[in-house]
């Protein structure tokens, strides 16, 4: 029997405001514990929730940018469970009358473009956050409790582990692009729970679910889907039941553990939010709003191929992040190879950013001295070897590469005098192989190029060197 994975993802992402969605207490990340709390915070009895519009703003153009319809008016309700770090005994989010309705996102895998479906986008509040480092207590922290979330919800139409990795790649963009959250998963600004079930193909019966937690990278999430997948279709096969649960991802092990069984909606008694009206928004502020919406990662990737000239690879990973995208743009305003800057930026830029463990806002290196280097590198002052050592230097010491150069005496030697005697003494060295080159052996004329360089040090010209062989070994 072959089946079919069926996959649907609920992602958070916690809004960049300066306040909580219902208070005015201030939404910040790594404030003192306890530091960031208010009775609304706490649900204590007489508090009473007032809506914060910067956030409601802010998932409006979430929803223009994948395309949903927003709604002119939407309900807040109570979903009530018990737990820890719900000090009120509920959480107030949306139910079945969210903000934002159907839209979509294009996604690419394998050279193949499809669009998945996204159910809607409810604006909701975060829980607390417990501690548990300190066994066998936990401690509770109401700085989260309130800070504004919306929860994307995609359609089941995700078919494997790689295209939910590239859905929650795309969803990751443009909140980045529209500057509504930081997207930083170490500090649960955006978070994933996924759903998995399998089914035989061809079958339309969705089959029993498994919902997964504790994915703190989209790797994570990529990696348990997989292990999920396998692990029902071994039970399957084995004549067993899938069983509707919920389970934590151990990201040391690499396997799911069980946590408890699934919910479903009725299990929250929802009910609508007695302490809140009905969300009004008129058309004409969906309009305004859609009208700051930047130029998106599609739209931008697009340009780039076709404007620019970049390859679908490049220009894929360039739009990938706003900040990178904008590199790249800065670079080329100095410097008029965009295919050249693209190589750079994704070979050399990102080698550093990702051995260093930074981010793009860390690098030292900016556009105009990257832009410099590339023009050093065409007016043959360095090789392009030459210039792989610099780009690290820069970053190293934050100096222009002309500064570099001056100090490390890195200036290519072009002089064919100085280049002559070098390639004499090189060929002089090596008799053998240049009978052999002269035999018709033409491989070996990458042979005396580098041990030229090396007599040189990396600073001789290539071009000049290659000339000077090709004229010798006649």
């Amino acid at each position: 029997m072959d089946f079919e994975t069926v996959i649907g993802l609920e992602i958070h992402a916690q809004l960049l405001t300066e306040t909580k969605l219902f208070c005015g207490c201030r939404s910040r990340f790594g404030d003192p514990a306890n530091t960031n709390g208010c009775p609304v915070c706490l649900g204590l009895p007489g508090a009473l929730p007032v809506l914060n519009r910067r956030a409601v703003a802010m998932a409006i153009r979430m929803g223009c940018a994948i395309g949903c319809t927003v709604a002119g008016r939407s309900l807040f309700a109570r979903k009530n469970y018990f737990y820890p770090d719900l000090p009120k005994g509920y959480q107030i989010s949306q139910y079945d009358a969210p903000l934002c309705g159907k839209g979509e996102l294009p996604i690419v895998v394998d050279n193949t473009v499809k669009t998945v479906g996204v159910t809607g986008i409810h604006l909701e509040e975060d829980a607390g956050k417990l501690i548990h480092d300190r066994a066998p207590e936990s401690l509770f922290d109401v700085n989260r409790c309130g800070t504004p979330l919306i929860e994307i919800v995609s359609e089941p139409d995700l078919r494997s582990p790689a295209e939910a990795y590239a859905f929650l790649i795309g969803i990751k963009a443009i909140l980045e692009y529209i500057e509504i959250c930081d997207c930083i998963m170490e500090e649960g600004s955006l978070r994933c729970d996924a759903n998995i079930s399998l089914r035989s193909r061809g079958e339309k019966k969705l089959g029993a679910k498994t919902e997964i937690k504790n994915m703190n990278s989209f790797r994570g999430v990529e990696k348990a889907l997989e292990y999920e997948a396998r692990r029902q279709e071994e039970v399957l096969r084995n004549g067993g039941k899938i069983h509707q649960e919920t389970f934590l991802w151990d990201r040391s092990a690499n396997r799911s553990i069980p946590m408890r069984s699934k919910e479903d909606a009725h299990d929250y008694r929802y009910f609508p939010e007695p302490d809140l009206p009905p969300l009004t928004v008129n058309p004409e502020e969906v309009a305004a709003l859609r009208k700051t919406l930047p130029e998106l990662p599609a739209q931008r990737r697009q340009r780039f191929i076709e404007q620019m000239g970049l390859q679908e690879n490049a220009a894929e990973v360039l739009t990938s992040s706003r900040k990178l995208a904008d590199f790249f743009e800065a670079t080329l305003a100095t410097y008029h190879d965009a295919r050249q800057v693209a190589n750079w930026i994704v070979v050399d830029i990102l080698r550093i950013i990702n051995d260093l463990k930074i981010t793009i806002d860390q690098l030292e290196i900016t556009p105009g001295h990257l832009g410099a280097l590339l023009k050093l590198i065409d007016n043959g002052t360095i090789s392009a070897r030459s210039a792989r050592k610099i780009v690290d230097l820069m970053q190293e010491r934050d100096q222009d590469p002309e500064t570099i150069i001056k100090a490390e005496k890195m200036q290519q030697v072009s002089d064919s005098g100085a280049l002559e005697n070098i390639v004499q003494s090189v060929l002089a060295k090596n008799p053998v192989e240049v009978e052999r080159f002269k035999a018709g052996d033409g491989k070996l004329i990458s042979f005396f190029v580098g041990q030229a360089m090396k007599a040189t040090m990396g600073s001789g010209n290539p071009k000049e060197i290659n000339a000077l062989l090709s004229k010798m070994l006649r």
